[in-house]
């Protein structure tokens, strides 16, 4: 059976409190700082064209059902004929990415100081953490959970007995690191928060060719089974007016 603990008050003063102020501190400080080391450089025209073109068409499959089946198909032939159509990427024309950063000096520099920004400040706040704040059972949650979330809630502890419920320093210390969007969205805004699973994303997903997600909406939108969802919806509310009139 799972004993309970009595959390001292001097741990809510000294380490979970501080540890959370720390935590935001960094996030913003690093926010800045990457943003005094990103270099001023016009975006590419054609990369902005083609995410343009991904967002509009994407639209078009989310509201197809809304337009009749004749401007549904005219609106795809637009976007994914073999000939000319915006979807449509020749195969002599695909790029490769990695070439393109190799070429490009300030698109490697620019990868290198958001790596640096991200890695540089979580090693020394993990180490601060691991070697001030281990051992510690700083918080409880409010709310019982099972036992797969003890690896999750209770890293650096290794007591069974435990409840699940209790969280040490060092999973706070994570809690913290992958939880704050929603405070950093606040304080910073939402397009400029600090997101480090977003950027975990982008560094695993670099080197993707960006002519693949042309291709990909193209493949959906070529698939997609048109069902127009207001047919004679003129009768349809004449006959909602007519019941509520009544």
């Amino acid at each position: 059976m799972a004993e309970d603990l009595v959390l001292d008050t001097a741990i809510r003063d000294w380490v979970l409190i501080p540890l959370s102020v720390v935590m935001v501190l960094i996030g913003i400080l690093r926010y800045f700082v990457s943003k005094l080391m990103r270099s001023s450089q016009t975006p590419d025209a054609k990369i902005v064209k083609e995410g343009q073109i991904v967002v509009r068409a994407r639209n078009l499959r989310a509201a197809a059902n809304f337009i009749p089946a004749k401007s549904f198909r005219s609106r795809r032939a637009y976007y994914s004929n073999e000939e000319n159509g915006l979807l449509h990427v020749p195969k002599g024309q695909a790029q490769n990415p990695q070439a393109q950063m190799f070429s490009d000096p300030n698109m490697a520099m620019d990868m290198m100081k958001k790596n640096l920004s991200m890695i540089i400040p979580q090693t020394l706040t993990f180490a601060w953490v691991n070697f001030f704040f281990s051992g510690f059972v700083a918080a409880k949650i409010p709310f019982p959970l099972t036992q797969r979330f003890r690896s999750m809630l209770q890293n650096g502890i290794d007591l069974s007995s435990v409840d699940v419920s209790y969280v040490s320093s060092r999973s706070w210390y994570f809690l913290n690191l992958f939880g704050l969007r929603g405070l950093f969205s606040l304080i910073l805004g939402e397009e400029n928060a600090t997101d480090d699973t977003q950027r975990m994303m982008q560094m695993s997903g670099f080197g993707m060719d960006p002519s693949k997600s042309l291709g990909a909406e193209k493949d959906s939108l070529d698939i997609l089974q048109h069902e127009w969802a207001l047919p004679k919806f003129e009768q349809r509310a004449e006959a909602v007016l007519r019941k509520l009139i009544k």
